[in-house]
């Protein structure tokens, strides 16, 4: 295959692809713009290693690089002294959030492996089996993690968000 079939492959799966894996960028950094930033990054990385990917399922290296990436952001930042007072976070204009606010705060409140777990299990639809894969955990690790995930979101919103027992179970 030439370069430039694969440069036209490349490109039809970002632009088939970036809606969902921002959706899913998004949540696991817990902020629009460092999502953003994810998803262009490991979209940098994902073109230098096409070729492998484009054999297997790109998606799914894709995730996993969203996940990793988000990690290292996140062990980076760790290092950084904390201050006590937090700058604000000021919406756009004119947004009325309501109920999608109150459950992107909810998720926000969750540690990072938890959000991962809850974005990789409903938002991607993927399996305990799958999510364990991208996350590099066992299967027991995305239960327990999946569990206490929805008892915090249960008791920070209230019983009417969350639409019934079946829709977030899994």
């Amino acid at each position: 295959m030439s370069r430039e079939t694969e440069d036209d492959a490349y490109a039809a799966f970002v632009a088939a692809a970036w809606p969902r894996h921002l959706r899913t960028a998004t949540l696991i950094a817990g902020d629009r713009h460092r999502g953003e930033e994810l998803l262009q990054d490991c979209l940098v990385k994902l073109y230098v290693r096409w070729r492998r990917a484009a054999t297997d399922d790109p998606n799914a290296y894709l995730r996993r690089m969203l996940v990793n990436g988000h990690v290292s952001w996140w062990r980076r930042r760790r290092r950084e002294t904390p201050t006590a007072d937090l700058p604000d976070r000021p919406g756009p204009p004119g947004a009325d959030y309501g109920e999608a606010d109150e459950l992107h705060r909810a998720l926000l409140a969750l540690p990072a492996r938890q959000r991962a777990v809850v974005v990789l299990r409903h938002l991607e639809d993927l399996s305990e089996k799958e999510t364990a894969t991208v996350l590099g955990c066992s299967v027991g690790t995305v239960k327990s993690q999946h569990a206490r995930a929805l008892a915090r979101l249960r008791a920070a919103l209230p019983k009417n968000r969350l639409k019934n027992e079946e829709a977030v179970s899994p």
